[in-house]
C-alpha cells in the first residue's frame, strides 16, 4: 500500500478486534482468527504484535495459542522492546514460561528479559534463563 492509499475501514476494524482479543486474552478466539489466515506476526502501530499484547496483558494461553500459530517469540516493537522483557517487568511469571517454551531468547530487546530481571533483581527468573 502506498502512504496516499487509505486502508480499508473493514481490514482497520478486524485488526482492531484482533489486538483486543489478544489483550482480552481470548485464546479460542486469536487461534480462529490465524486459522482463519490472519497473519501470526500482525502489529499495531506502535509495532507492538499479538503476542506482545497478550504476555503483557497476562494472559499465557493466549500466547501459548499465538506461539503454536507461527508468531513470533523475539519480535520487537518499535521501542526495541521483546514480549518476554515485557512479562518480566509486568511480573508475569506463566507468561515467560509459556515465551520460554515457544522459543523466546531471553537476551533478545533492549532491554533484553536478562537485563529486566537484574533491574528488578528477580534472580528466580535469572535461574529460569539460566543466568547463575
Amino acid at each position: 500500500m502506498s502512504e496516499n492509499e487509505t486502508p480499508d475501514p473493514e481490514v482497520v476494524e478486524l485488526a482492531s478486534k484482533v489486538f483486543d482479543l489478544a489483550r482480552d486474552g481470548d485464546a479460542a478466539a486469536l487461534a480462529a482468527y490465524l486459522d482463519a489466515g490472519v497473519p501470526a506476526n500482525l502489529t499495531n502501530d506502535k509495532g507492538d504484535t499479538l503476542v506482545m499484547l497478550a504476555a503483557y496483558h497476562g494472559h499465557a494461553d493466549a500466547v501459548a495459542a499465538l506461539l503454536a500459530r507461527g508468531a513470533d517469540a523475539d519480535r520487537a516493537n518499535d521501542r526495541g522492546q521483546t514480549p518476554l522483557a515485557g512479562a518480566v517487568f509486568k511480573g508475569e511469571d506463566a507468561v515467560v514460561r509459556a515465551l520460554l517454551v515457544g522459543g523466546a531468547n531471553p537476551e533478545a530487546g533492549t532491554p533484553s528479559a536478562v537485563d529486566t530481571a537484574r533491574m528488578f533483581q528477580k534472580t528466580e527468573l535469572l535461574e529460569l534463563f539460566g543466568i547463575r
